[in-house]
Formats: C-alpha cells, sequence, structure tokens
C-alpha cells in the first residue's frame, strides 16, 4: 500500500442529476477534500475529517482553489486537431473541404502518432482527462490514440472511424474490411489498460447499408462495448439520409434498422429529431451528446437539452473537435448555457459543470470509475483556480456563494484556470 495523499480546498460533489433535481443535488464544501491512495480516492470529506483520520498523510493544501473530477468530453474527433477553427464551412462542405484532407493522412503511423500526442496534451491542460474520440478509418490512427493514452496513463474510448461511400477514395473501407479492421482493433484494445474500443460508424450518408449491418453484427457480438455515431446535425444532412435511405422512417431508422440502435449508443448532435426518434431513444436508454460550439460554428441549430432531459434522455457534453471550435469544456459549458438562453433556459452552474463531469461519464458508461469524486473512484482530478485572470478574479470576489464565484470561470476561463492536473492520482508535469 503507498502512502495517502490529502488534497485540500473547496469541493463540490452530486448526490443526484442537477439537471432533473436542480442546485439541491449539489454539494459544497468550502474546506474539504479528497483523500488518495494507489490511484483511487479513498475518502472525500472536510478537511478537519481528513486530517483527523489519516494523520500521516502527506498534504497538498489548494487553498481556495476547487477541487473537481477531470473532465469528460463525450464526443471529439482527434484527427481534426490541426485543422480546428477552419473558416466558413456548413457541414457536409466542412467535412469536403477540409476534414477529409487531413484525414487522408492519417496513414501515416508517424503522423498520426504525433496529431494524437498533440490532441492529448492539449486536451489534458484545458482539464480534460477522458474523452470519447473518432479515429479515422486507418487502424494505424485508432492504435496511436490508444498507444498515447497510455504513455499518459489516461483513460480514454475511441473507434475506427468506418465509411464505404460518399467519401475520397483513400478514406473507404468496405462492409466487410470495416468489420474485421475493427474487430482486431476491438481485441487488440478493449479493457487493456485505461483504454475502451467503441464500434464506429461515421453516419449514415458514408456507410451503405451494408456496412452498417456489418457493424451492428459486430456490436452484437460485443454488446458491452458503446457504439458511436451522429444523428440529426444538421437539415440539409437529414434531407441526404432521406434521399440516400427512401424506405426509412427518419434518420434514427438508417441506424435501427441494422443493429445500431441500443442502450451503449452514443448519438452526436441530435439537434433536429422527430417525435419518433426521441420516443425511441428514450425506450432504449441510448445517450445524446450535445455538442455546442460545433453547433454554433458549422451552424447547425439550438439543442434542446431541457425538453430532452425532462423527457428522459440520458445526455454527455462535449466540444466535438475540431467542428468544434475549442478544446476546452469550459468553452463548451458556456456555449451549452447561451444555447440554452436561446431556448429560454438558464442552465444552472451546477448543471453545466455536471454535464462536463459526471453526465457524460454517466453517458459513456463509465462514471463508475471517472468522473466524480466519489470513493473508489479513479483519482483522475483538477484544481481550477476561480480568480484565473484579472477579469475572472474582479468577478468572483464579489461572489456570494459557491455558484457566483464558479459561474465566472464558466463563461469566461480557459486553460488558465487549470491549475493542476492528476491522472490516477499522479500530478501531470
Amino acid at each position: 500500500m503507498s502512502d495517502i495523499t490529502l488534497h485540500l480546498g473547496q469541493t463540490l460533489w452530486f448526490s443526484s442529476d442537477p439537471m432533473i433535481d436542480g442546485p439541491n443535488a449539489a454539494h459544497h464544501d468550502s474546506r474539504g477534500g479528497i483523500a488518495v491512495q494507489d490511484g483511487h480516492v479513498l475518502a472525500r470529506g472536510t478537511a478537519d475529517d481528513l486530517r483527523r483520520e489519516y494523520p500521516h498523510a502527506v498534504v497538498e493544501d489548494h487553498g481556495q482553489a476547487l477541487i473537481l473530477p477531470g473532465f469528460i468530453d463525450a464526443h471529439v474527433h482527434y484527427p481534426q486537431t490541426a485543422m480546428i477553427a477552419s473558416w466558413g464551412k456548413r457541414l457536409i462542405d466542412w467535412l469536403n473541404t477540409y476534414t477529409f484532407p487531413e484525414e487522408l493522412r492519417f496513414g501515416d503511423p508517424d503522423y498520426a502518432a504525433e496529431i494524437a500526442g498533440r490532441y492529448l496534451d492539449l486536451a489534458l491542460s484545458h482539464g480534460t482527462t477522458t474523452m470519447c474520440s473518432y479515429c479515422t478509418i486507418h487502424p494505424e490512427s485508432v492504435d496511436a490514440y490508444f498507444t498515447a493514452a497510455a504513455a499518459r496513463g489516461m483513460r480514454v474510448l475511441g473507434g475506427k472511424t468506418c465509411m464505404d461511400r460518399n467519401a475520397p477514395d483513400g478514406l473507404l473501407d468496405t462492409a466487410q474490411s470495416a468489420y474485421d479492421d475493427s474487430k482486431a482493433l476491438l481485441e487488440r484494445w478493449h479493457g487493456q489498460g485505461r483504454a475502451s474500443y467503441v464500434i464506429t460508424p461515421r453516419f449514415s450518408p458514408t456507410s451503405t447499408p451494408e456496412q452498417l449491418s456489418s457493424l451492428g453484427a459486430l456490436w452484437a457480438e460485443h454488446p458491452d462495448c458503446l457504439m458511436q455515431t451522429h444523428l440529426s446535425e444538421q437539415t440539409d444532412e437529414i434531407a441526404w439520409v432521406r434521399g440516400l435511405y427512401p424506405e426509412a422512417r427518419d434518420y434514427l431508422d438508417t441506424y435501427e434498422a441494422y443493429g445500431l440502435l441500443g442502450a451503449n449508443g452514443l448519438y452526436g448532435h441530435a439537434i433536429h429529431l422527430e417525435p419518433r426518434e426521441r420516443d425511441r431513444l428514450r425506450e432504449v436508454g441510448a445517450a445524446l451528446v450535445h455538442c455546442p460550439t460545433s453547433n454554433t460554428f458549422i451552424g447547425s441549430g439550438l439543442f434542446d437539452m431541457a425538453g430532452l432531459v425532462a423527457e428522459g434522455q440520458r445526455v454527455g457534453l462535449a466540444t466535438d473537435t475540431g467542428g468544434g471550435s475549442s478544446f476546452s469544456m469550459l468553452r463548451t459549458m458556456a456555449a451549452a448555457y447561451e444555447i440554452a438562453q436561446l431556448r429560454g433556459v438558464a442552465l444552472h452552474p451546477s448543471a453545466l459543470l455536471w454535464l462536463a463531469t459526471e453526465g457524460s461519464a454517466r453517458a459513456l458508461r463509465i462514471a463508475d470509475r471517472v468522473g466524480t469524486l466519489a470513493p473508489g473512484s479513479e483519482a483522475d482530478f483538477i484544481i481550477l483556480d476561480l480568480g484565473s485572470t484579472p477579469a475572472i478574479s474582479q468577478r468572483s470576489s464579489r461572489a456570494a456563494d459557491i455558484w457566483e464565484a464558479v459561474f465566472p470561470t464558466i463563461m469566461m476561463g480557459d486553460d488558465r484556470a487549470v491549475s493542476g492536473v492528476w491522472l490516477m492520482g499522479e500530478r501531470l508535469g
């Protein structure tokens, strides 16, 4: 058994979902902390109680900074790191102009390794300790991602993106090769260390029915795996899907018909949903992933957070790098707040923090391991400076409670607010 370390500061944790139960679901201790041993949270409590219980522990006192679980990003495209913030296109043109040419480069293992490392380091600098990423069609891109994450000790999820039509020749696989490559990668990486494999058809327009069926069969063989794809991001995309799948009842039906709808499914964007789609997603317990900076940057629309949560949908939060215009989950929380405001709802800071931590961990089915400060969880956590810039400091200094103190950092914070990152109890850098 290794030594126990106490990390003391302000703490926030949740006894239920504040999206449903409001801010009373959150519990704040202005002088709290966690005890960490062997890479896991041993205990959580007040600073005084922890000091009494563990009198011989090493103590790291973070003052008035906020101790939070590391942020969980539920939908990213790490291969788009280098072309993030590319100007002026809607989804389909944006894919053809920027994304596909960049993804063609990932058959080169050295380039894939370079970008994977760059992406993970950028994410960590912004306090994101776990993410679920699309790779490219190249197995090399998957190996690079999981290898880079293992070198950093990160819990990550991801998979080979599968496409067999409506993409450049160098980015096309087949129904059979998508199945074979995905199965081989799954067997190589799923459950190895902190890696989880995710079956990954990009979206219906770039997969034939045969490919969707083959990936549905693979998922049926490995139901413990997650499956991720895109759904109803833009209206012109939906019209495209109708033309490609004229027999489908709606966009979701193009997945459902081929075995790609289930409780372990992750459906990115989900902005323009039909009533039947909402009903089916709720019935099966699937997760929807809100990507607010992407939705505004590419002009996709306004996600119905309040309506979807009220009807019982599971929702995670994501940057959608690089359609999303930031690597920061703080910026992503701010964008989620702004989009909800445009729909007439002011999301409480407790809800925003929950979405970026435990909410996204629940969407990814890993809340028993990360996304919380609960005893027994893996000790992936960050220290958030609530006065990281003069603009934030002058506002938070007037705060009457923790929510007024943290909200300026949510709305104006960036990587400067993240003063420390720990993975399995070990500090980075």
